[in-house]
């Protein structure tokens, strides 16, 4: 079967979305919480900064009016998975358990483009 999205995300709930949070929220946390050593967390960084200049931000993600996650479409998105390939490896360092998730059926879709997928959730 060809699953059309993957999101990698925790087995911990958004206390926002309800739903288990996405890479980039775990990275942050374990930075916000000092679990990453300042070379991770600037890995982590430079990771996080390679996304904010290759992809768009959906306003919708920003705006904070409704409660989305994201996922990426598995058919675009390789060089994506290449890039966040460091931040699974800090997952695994700092043993923050993590899945990636594959699926055709996500819910009701608020934004796209070419490399990803907003969707309501809750």
């Amino acid at each position: 079967m060809d699953f059309q999205y993957v999101r990698i995300q925790g087995r911990e709930l958004s206390y926002v979305t309800k739903a288990p949070k996405g890479i980039f929220a775990m990275c942050w946390r374990m930075i916000y919480d000092g679990v990453m050593s300042g070379e991770d967390a600037a890995c982590f960084k430079a990771v996080n900064q390679w996304f904010e200049d290759n992809l768009p931000n959906p306003e919708v993600c920003l705006s904070g009016d409704q409660a989305v996650i994201t996922y990426f479409k598995t058919k675009s998105t390789q060089e994506m998975l290449r890039q966040l390939e460091p931040a699974m490896q800090l997952l695994k360092k700092y043993n923050h358990p993590f899945d990636m998730v594959y699926t055709n059926d996500i819910g009701e879709i608020v934004y796209e483009d070419k490399w990803q997928v907003a969707v309501k959730v809750g």
